[in-house]
């Protein structure tokens, strides 16, 4: 199975970072979404029992030169102490073929909050941008072959650190592209104990364009 590698360095509050320069280091990082571990499904992503290829990529450098990177989210990547990027990153097998997938999420210094998530998939020589997500709090993982993202929800003018849900959303690649699998929205009631579920119907892929 393929593992996550989280790609950092500790930032000054405790967040996770990635070295400007030279390949990171693994490190696993707790975070929003449901799952931290990036797994692959055998049959599907290349020979079965095959070990992970192992890359050389700077995911720091992926997304400064991604044209489809905002600016705002360009100028917001920088140091958090010395050379230590608030940058959280995963290699897997999220796209099928046999190349090495790199999901990138970029992250506040401050609190480690979700600026945008990448996933940039190899063809040829380069790396391409093949799904990108700017909304608040987002933090997307690999879990099994698909993508997961979690992306916070507030009410209106509610601290970064009270949300008032989680929307937890599972993509597929196919046919080319990512499609919307499964989609669960975990409402906090402000109480322990007494967080609300909700569990959608699953998404109908043939119903979508």
């Amino acid at each position: 199975m393929l593992v996550a590698l989280g790609l950092s360095a500790a930032c000054s509050t405790g967040g996770s970072g990635v070295q400007d320069e030279g390949s990171a280091q693994a490190q696993n990082r707790p975070s929003l979404s449901s799952s931290a571990a990036a797994k692959d499904d055998k049959g599907d992503k290349g020979a079965e029992g095959a070990e992970p290829r192992t890359i050389d990529v700077n995911p720091v450098r992926l997304v400064k030169d991604d044209p489809k990177v905002s600016a705002q989210v360009k100028a917001g990547l920088k140091p958090c102490a010395g050379t230590a990027y608030p940058v959280d990153s995963f290699f897997g097998n999220v796209t099928g073929g046999d190349a090495t997938d790199v999901v990138v999420n970029v992250l506040t210094c401050a609190d480690g909050v979700g600026l945008g998530t990448y996933v940039y998939r190899e063809v040829g020589s380069v790396y391409k941008n093949v799904f990108a997500s700017e909304d608040s709090s987002v933090y997307a993982t690999i879990d099994r072959g698909d993508l997961v993202v979690t992306r916070q929800v507030y009410t209106e003018k509610a601290p970064v650190a009270s949300p008032s849900a989680e929307d937890v959303t599972t993509y597929r690649w196919d046919d080319g592209k990512f499609t919307q699998r499964h989609w669960v929205r975990r409402e906090f009631s402000g109480t322990v104990g007494e967080d609300e579920l909700v569990v959608p119907e699953e998404t109908d892929p043939s119903s979508e364009s």
